[in-house]
């Protein structure tokens, strides 16, 4: 799945923020001068109204990176900020907020650009923009995004423009219905996936070097910042504040390892069925190779009278955040899935993890990186999990080389053995 679709669906999928145990680190241009983070919203020079919206969304108190972003961004006069931090930490309310805070509803003109990747993730950030400021009567949005066509000359009222980089270059500089010399705030959001993404940086780079005013203020968002991601902001950000908040690591170490040794199919499934009849699951996670073993697991589950969701790359990323939804509310106990939800995604009733087969890579070695994401999905948060592999006896030595490789220990159990099982419980 591409990176831009991961990150539509943790976007369409979060109810809640990622709470994470990182300290932010701050790296300012004038280490002298005092730098102030919040604890409530409160404390912020925001209006009622944006008050309104921000509780409106679900957020009671600013998350890690809010309190330290928000000051930075509402701060008069204005200062550039380069902020990152993973999916999940309310990146996009925290610029939002900003951009709200910085239009002036009066004035029927753009004043806040907001670019980002892809025409979806356009559309989500809008809809927080909505929401947000939903009480805000007279602050418009428009879409500069494929189909949305404006002819030359016309007069656009909407104070934000959120759009990608290729319409936006096209809406400002050949059709000239962005007055860019009046723009006060330009926001670029989901940096690292611009920047993988062929001709997206170069576009947002344009737009930034050809009119932009010298004081408008500039804010770069990324879930990364690898070498590439920090030589792109430094040729469109100038003296920024940088704000980092490490991505909350994958441990093994609160998640207890089983593997079974199977014939066949049909055997791995009776396995499963004995872990369902021996072990008290709150949720399930189990992951299979391809899409076909997914369907039939799926099939045999559902006759059996389990509520199964399946999850594989062949649905929408619509489709897909339903299914997750429907998930952590509890509608179905069990998710069957293939890789393309092996990250990101955090159900807390998560108990245990199966894989109904081992993730391997086209050198038929274990894929360690894929098997680490799949069972980390029972242990999010230091929360204590269990994993159970299903493994063919010719495959056993791939179980060796995980334990090696994460210097684990991955205990076999029979698979018959309803005794021992229940001795997990």
């Amino acid at each position: 799945v591409a990176s831009a679709e991961t990150s539509l669906l943790n976007k369409l999928i979060r109810t809640s923020l990622v709470e994470s145990s990182h300290h932010v680190e701050i790296l300012q241009r004038d280490p002298s001068s005092p730098l102030f983070s919040v604890k409530t919203f409160e404390e912020l020079p925001l209006k009622e109204e944006l008050l309104k919206g921000i509780y409106i969304m679900g957020f009671n108190r600013p998350s890690k990176i809010q309190e330290t972003a928000l000051p930075i961004m509402l701060a008069y006069p204005p200062q550039n900020l380069i902020a990152q931090s993973q999916s999940g930490t309310g990146k996009t309310a925290a610029f939002v907020l900003a951009m709200l805070s910085r239009v002036n509803a009066a004035e029927k003109y753009p004043q806040c650009l907001c670019l980002a990747p892809t025409y979806e993730l356009a559309l989500q950030i809008g809809r927080v923009v909505e929401t947000i400021g939903r009480f805000c009567a007279d602050v418009k949005v428009t879409y500069a995004v494929r189909g949305n066509r404006v002819l030359q000359g016309a007069v656009l009222e909407g104070q934000i423009v959120i759009g990608t980089p290729g319409t936006m270059l096209d809406w400002c500089f050949k059709r000239r219905v962005v007055d860019v010399k009046k723009i006060n705030m330009f926001v670029l959001d989901e940096a690292d996936i611009m920047i993988d993404t062929q001709g997206l940086s170069c576009q947002s780079i344009r737009i930034q070097r050809r009119a932009l005013p010298k004081d408008c203020q500039m804010l770069l968002f990324s879930a990364t910042f690898k070498e590439t991601v920090r030589a792109f902001a430094v040729q469109i950000i100038s003296n920024p504040i940088v704000i980092k908040l490490r991505e909350e690591e994958l441990t093994l170490s609160n998640i207890r390892q089983y593997y079974f040794v199977c014939r066949s199919r049909e055997e791995k499934y009776r396995a499963l069925c004995n872990i369902y009849g021996s072990i008290t699951i709150g949720q399930a996670m189990i992951f299979c190779q391809t899409r076909r073993s997914a369907d039939w697991l799926a099939v045999e589950m559902t006759q059996d009278g389990h509520q199964v969701a399946i999850l594989t790359a062949e649905l929408t990323v619509a489709q897909r955040a339903d299914v997750i939804q429907r998930f952590r509310d509890g509608k179905e106990k069990v998710l069957i899935a293939t890789n393309v939800c092996a990250r990101g995604i955090d159900v807390q009733q998560v108990t245990i993890v199966v894989n109904f087969s081992l993730p391997i890579n086209q050198n038929s070695e274990p894929d360690f990186e894929t098997y680490l994401h799949r069972i980390g999905r029972a242990g999010r948060f230091g929360k204590k999990g269990i994993a159970f592999s299903m493994v063919e006896s010719q495959n056993v030595q791939l179980v060796q080389m995980i334990e090696e490789h994460f210097q684990t220990k991955i205990k076999q159990l029979d698979p018959d053995d309803m005794d021992e099982l229940e001795k997990l419980a």
